[in-house]
Order: C-alpha cells, then sequence, then structure tokens
C-alpha cells in the first residue's frame, strides 16, 4: 500500500518570553516537531540575541533540520561536547522523552498551545535504561527467544534489519529463535508463547514504553545485534 504524508503547520507562533530564556543553560540543542520546525530559524535566532549558543538536532528519518521523530532516538546527531541541554518546542512528552533515551542531557519544553515550560527529569529514561539491561542479561541466560516482527507499513527496522534477523541463529547458535510475524502487535497474543523466556522487538524502538505489558522481558533488535559483535560469551543451554 502506498503512502502519502502531508505536513501541516501550527498556526500558532512560537513566543518564548525573555523570563522563560533566562533560566536556559547557555548552550542548547534545539528540537521540535514537523508542526514547529519552519518556526526553528526564528526562534534561533532570539535564543542567540539573548546571548545563547544554539545548535540543531538532526534525527533518523526526519526532514527538515531540528525535527525529531519519537522512533529516532537510536539515531541522534547533535554537538553533545558543545551542548549543555536540549530545548523542545512541541505538545506533549512523547517526543522529548526520546532526546532523553537518545542521551545524557537535560531536556527542557515549551509547549506554544499551553505556553507551559518545565524540565524533564531524566528518571524515565534511567527507569528504561535498567528495565534494557536487566532484558539483556536475561537474553544471555536463555534458551528460546521470541522475536517480534511486524508488516505494518512505515516499520523501517524491520526492512533494513531483515537479513541480520533471519541469521540471529548463525550469531547465536546455542538459543533457538521462534519468530513471531503480525501486523499491529498484540501483547496479549504474546503470552500464548509460554515457553518464550525472552523477547526481540524488531519494530519501533519506542515499543519500549510499553515494557511492561510484555510478558517476558524484551530487547530491541539494535541492543541484541551489539551483543552479537561484541564477542560476549554466551550461556550454555540447559539440559
Amino acid at each position: 500500500m502506498k503512502m502519502f504524508f502531508i505536513e501541516t503547520k501550527a498556526k500558532v507562533g512560537v513566543e518564548l518570553p525573555a523570563r522563560l530564556i533566562k533560566k536556559l543553560p547557555k548552550r542548547l540543542c534545539l528540537a521540535t516537531s514537523v508542526q514547529f520546525s519552519d518556526q526553528l530559524p526564528k526562534l534561533q535566532q532570539l535564543l542567540e540575541k539573548n546571548g545563547k549558543v544554539v545548535s540543531l538536532l538532526k534525527a533518523r528519518h526526519s526532514k527538515h533540520a531540528g525535527q525529531i521523530l519519537g522512533c529516532g532516538y537510536s539515531k541522534m546527531e547533535f554537538d553533545a561536547v558543545n551542548t549543555d541541554a536540549f530545548l523542545y518546542v512541541g505538545d506533549g512528552i512523547f517526543h522529548p522523552e526520546a532526546l532523553l533515551l537518545g542521551s545524557d542531557k537535560e531536556v527542557y519544553c515549551f509547549d506554544p498551545f499551553t505556553k507551559e515550560f518545565r524540565k524533564l527529569g531524566r528518571e524515565w529514561a534511567e527507569k528504561i535504561r535498567k528495565k534494557e539491561k536487566g532484558a539483556l542479561l536475561t537474553f544471555l541466560s536463555s534458551d528460546n527467544i521470541g522475536v517480534v516482527v511486524t508488516v505494518k507499513p512505515g516499520q523501517l527496522g524491520v526492512q533494513v534489519s531483515l537479513k541480520q534477523i533471519f541469521s540471529l541463529q548463525q550469531k547465536f547458535p546455542a538459543k533457538k529463535f521462534y519468530y513471531l510475524v503480525c501486523d499491529t502487535v498484540d501483547f496479549t497474543q504474546l503470552r500464548n508463547f509460554p515457553f518464550v523466556q525472552c523477547f526481540v522487538n524488531t519494530a519501533c524502538h519506542r515499543m519500549l514504553d510499553d515494557y511492561d505489558k510484555f510478558p517476558k522481558p524484551v530487547i530491541n533488535i539494535e541492543e541484541m545485534l551489539k551483543l552479537a559483535s561484541a564477542e560476549i560469551p554466551r550461556a550454555t543451554p540447559s539440559k
């Protein structure tokens, strides 16, 4: 099925008051959703006039400078050395949470609709990281692995990594891999495979936001492939 994406722009202007600009660190990396991407140059000029050093984020799959997609945190490009924090312009927290996951920087958020201004704590990201580490340990000690593969349009992770996905048995010969193919992932259906000890997610990275909905620990395909290339000693299947 062919898909046609239409960009829509927010009618509300991005007006960041001087009192809020003063609360921001000196060196900022700007990020926003597509709705406000056309307003970033003006905002950058405003911040620089107020003494800030400003750069723009480059994120995975994004079309515009400064634009971020929620699934793109694994391949964000920004000047980490010269960035004190991110400034995200937009509503909601799905996109700024991606900034937390993709870096070790603080994230300041400004909602042009409500004029709300806040700093997101790193506690949420650290909680996700701890679960990822636990899942990696579970993967290493597990014999039966369930690989969740979705054919839903737009899940580019599957299309790009398909060859690697089906070579997992070669990378981890001591394990058994079961490929669970679906369109939309139904977490309740995963309970029908009780023998699976750990799941590997090959779809959107942000599936980990729903970590607690999986019946067993889950890791992203990229993390598992890192294990394969790192030559980490692997557990021997139990008798």
